[in-house]
């Protein structure tokens, strides 16, 4: 049986899981789960191979963590043994300054992560109580952390500040950048089949329920669309992506606001939702004959399209454009009502490759490449986590 390692990619609503075999060359994936933690009672869903085993699960989903994974890792071991258990490796949102790639999780950087719940409030939580959880239960196992925003850390100076006091910069108010892992996933894969795209300018459509786009040269990070936080940008599904901060503070000091209600507006109650009063769900918005969906939809594809010209300008230039996570790999039309704003570089989409999700969706003519390419950000967790524990087994 081979040593075994784990990793924790925890969203708001769920939690996927991935089960690598550690092997000489990399980890080498054997299944992958998923606890949707809206379903009830709750399961664990894992493919293994060919096959999909759903079990049931009797802990609540609730903010202590500890049942639900004690349960997950009893069943864990009667199939592999908890010996078999190298380690885990998380996905943890915003490392800051501090970490500019994984990190074995002691007391110190624990806390350290915990300082930075401020900047995350919808995910970083999430991560701790998980970790927290986890270091309760199998005490000696090793956690490993893998930060979304170690991708970004070596922007430029010019990109990362804001034009406010200097002091602020020095106090942590900068652009950090987020989904680094799944553009990091990206990057390897344009790295691996389209070598010459690679050594280009490519912006990455990072398109789901969080969404953000990020111009890359030669596999790295240039500038990207999130910034402070994960509300910048362009819209999300809850969340209305770039603001003007003035309605910031005429919703304070007029709107009747608290900081408390406004965040909840911010991360809850806009984007897709906000828009169109329906739903959060761009697939039940394309569903739906209400003009006010397709109102945010359309709205949501001009914004993408907006930003992807000022990346472009970033750059000077674009020679490629990639869509990838939910909304990116599954949803033709909205791809297509981007891909229009920006036909005028020289983008040519094919229609029958693009309604079939294909993996190249523009023509053979277009000047400007256009590819659907699934992010895989638990084989990066996995990869940085196998990595960290080969440096410290190598150093002793």
């Amino acid at each position: 049986m081979p040593r075994i390692l784990l990793t924790f990619n925890p969203g708001s609503a769920s939690i996927k899981l991935g089960l690598y075999a550690l092997e000489a060359a990399q980890p080498r994936r054997i299944g992958r789960g998923m606890i949707d933690l809206h379903q009830h009672p709750l399961r664990l869903h894992l493919t293994q191979g060919a096959q999909d085993i759903a079990v049931p699960l009797q802990a609540p989903a609730n903010d202590d963590m500890a049942p639900l994974l004690e349960e997950t890792f009893n069943w864990l071991a009667r199939h592999y043994g908890t010996e078999a258990i190298a380690a885990i490796g998380h996905r943890v949102v915003h490392g800051g300054d501090r970490f500019d790639g994984p990190v074995c999780i002691d007391d110190t950087a624990l806390a350290a992560i915990a300082e930075l719940v401020p900047l995350a409030p919808l995910h970083q939580p999430q991560s701790l109580r998980l970790i927290r959880a986890l270091r309760c239960l199998l005490p000696d196992l090793p956690q490993i952390a893998c930060f979304d925003t170690a991708f970004h850390h070596r922007q430029a100076d010019l990109v990362r500040r804001f034009a406010l006091p200097r002091s602020l910069h020095d106090a942590g108010i900068k652009r950090y950048g987020f989904h680094g892992l799944s553009y990091n996933s990206i990057a390897n894969q344009l790295a691996a089949d389209f070598p010459a795209l690679h050594a280009g300018r490519v912006i990455v459509a990072h398109l789901g329920s969080g969404a953000s786009l990020c111009a890359l040269h030669q596999g790295r990070s240039i500038e990207t669309s999130m910034g402070f936080s994960t509300l910048d940008g362009i819209p999300m599904a809850t969340r209305p992506g770039t603001l003007d901060a003035g309605v910031l503070l005429h919703l304070l000091q007029r709107g009747g606001h608290t900081p408390d209600s406004l965040e909840d507006l911010l991360y809850h109650r806009s984007g897709l939702l906000g828009l169109s009063g329906i739903s959060a769900d761009s697939r039940l918005l394309l569903e739906s004959p209400a003009p006010e969906a397709r109102q945010a939809l359309e709205h949501f594809s001009f914004r993408t399209a907006r930003e992807i010209l000022a990346l472009t300008a970033g750059l000077g230039g674009l020679d490629g454009i990639v869509f990838t996570a939910g909304i990116g790999e599954h949803q033709p039309a909205i791809r297509q009502a981007i891909c229009k704003y920006i036909r005028w570089l020289g983008l040519q989409l094919d229609p029958e490759a693009n309604a079939a999700n294909a993996q190249t969706i523009s023509t053979q003519t277009s000047r400007i490449h256009a590819l659907v390419i699934p992010t895989d950000e638990e084989q990066i967790i996995a990869e940085e986590t196998a990595r960290l524990l080969g440096r410290q087994a190598a150093s002793g």
